[in-house]
């Protein structure tokens, strides 16, 4: 049987040209996008998205390349960077008629959310990060053994083959490992929701790789011409991370601070998976948030 999310509906809407998103819409008022991360699909919002739809009109797609959304091939640079994800984004407010919405993205998702807020400013109201520094400040943060905890970026990072061929003919243990490893809480991910999370992603490795690869090249470029130009985040923003500054040895509010004009930075006990772990202190989060 499918999983869904209680009380909402799943559509394939269309965002680009030969792009559809698979989303699960639910609730009514003002439009609320909540976008997932890795290893995971639109699911990992299960908990958070009913709680919220009894205030906002909620959307949770699956990512380009992710779930049950198109993965169309990585012919360019571009077809998995964060600016045309973010793109996607819009598309899919634009067909469901929401002129300003506010965003949510975990992780992957995350990084899609900071470039549609910096690139599309006018269409987002309110913008919240969960468990994620900007791209161009992930790779400046990790050092010497430290970066270990991240090493799947550097294995993904690298030209197309190996890492693609590495990871398929490993998808379980690799895949899994992060639902595992992750996580703060044994029972946050149970098992029917885990096997979707691995059949998902055993059949999305080349997209997958091409999204992090893009986050090793194109991402980092449209981060420093940004950085280099001063251009912020003008809407209130709302960052919830793991204490990955002390586990790095970096200040994580210093690090926002430049990208962001009004800022508020959480720290959570939760793990990882914070919206599977903790998911009614994300949502009270989240509507703190939007009522900025």
């Amino acid at each position: 049987m499918d999983i869904i999310i209680p009380g909402f509906e799943t559509r394939s809407i269309g965002v680009a040209d030969g792009v559809e998103l698979n989303a699960a819409v639910g609730g009514h008022g003002p439009a609320l996008v909540l976008v997932h991360g890795f290893p995971q699909t639109h699911l990992m919002w299960r908990h958070v998205a009913p709680l919220l739809a009894e205030h906002h009109t909620v959307v949770c797609p699956d990512l380009r390349g992710y779930g049950a959304s198109s993965k169309p091939e990585a012919v360019a640079e571009d077809t998995y960077s964060k600016r045309t994800m973010a793109a996607d984004i819009i598309g899919l407010a634009d067909a469901l008629g929401f002129d300003r919405f506010a965003l949510v993205g975990h992780d992957r998702g995350a990084h899609v959310a900071f470039r549609a807020g910096l690139d599309h400013p006018n269409r987002i109201s309110h913008l919240g990060i969960l468990d994620i520094v900007p791209t161009l400040d992930t790779w400046n943060v990790l050092h010497g053994v430290g970066a270990a905890v991240a090493f799947h970026l550097y294995l993904m990072a690298q030209p197309p083959g190996l890492p693609e061929q590495m990871i398929a003919n490993s998808a379980e243990t690799f895949f899994g490992h992060f639902l595992d490893t992750w996580s703060m809480s044994s029972d946050a991910i149970p098992a029917e929701v885990r096997a979707e999370y691995l059949r998902a992603c055993r059949d999305a490795v080349p997209s997958i790789v091409a999204d992090y690869r893009a986050t090793a090249t194109v991402d980092v470029g449209h981060d420093q011409a940004d950085l280099d130009a001063g251009t912020r985040l003008t809407m209130p923003v709302t960052v919830v991370q793991q204490d990955w500054g002390q586990q790095l040895g970096f200040d994580a509010t210093a690090i926002w601070q430049p990208w962001v004009a009004d800022l508020q930075h959480f720290t959570t006990q939760a793990g990882h998976f914070m919206a599977e772990e903790a998911p009614e202190d994300i949502a009270m989060l989240i509507l703190n948030l939007v009522r900025r």
